[in-house]
């Protein structure tokens, strides 16, 4: 599985490419506060270790039908279209966190993948009205 070239009205599949911008952000403050407080930025540096761990592995795919969430090789979930009912990107500016709603569930999925690119295949499997 690769990044795919994205056009509009695409029928192939677009896997998004991984952003590691917030874990390494997250490490960078923890190194910072370390002195201030040691347990905080202990605290920080192990969330920021284990988003870039996920980014590592874990990769979004919008197919025509469903948002598929994969580990590795590994079908982990998937979300279809027709269940969504809203969804939105807090801090657009600095987009960190996706967050969807299903009839039954809602999700939020840190920013781990590029930001524009999911904006673009969200517009377009599920546009807002």
């Amino acid at each position: 599985m690769t990044s795919a070239d994205y056009s509009p009205k695409s029928t192939s599949t677009v896997e998004l490419s991984p952003s590691y911008t917030l874990p390494i952000v997250l490490i960078i403050a923890a190194v910072t506060i370390v002195l201030i407080q040691p347990w905080v930025s202990l605290a920080i540096a192990l969330f920021g270790l284990f988003l870039l761990f996920q980014a590592v592995t874990i990769r979004l795919q919008f197919t025509e039908t469903a948002l598929d969430i994969y580990r590795s090789e590994t079908l982990i979930r998937r979300f279809p279209y027709q269940e969504w009912q809203n969804w939105e990107i807090f801090w657009t500016s600095v987009p960190i966190l996706f967050y969807f709603s299903e009839v039954k569930s809602i999700h939020f999925i840190p920013i781990l993948f590029d930001p524009k690119l999911l904006r673009t295949c969200l517009e377009e499997h599920f546009p807002k009205i």
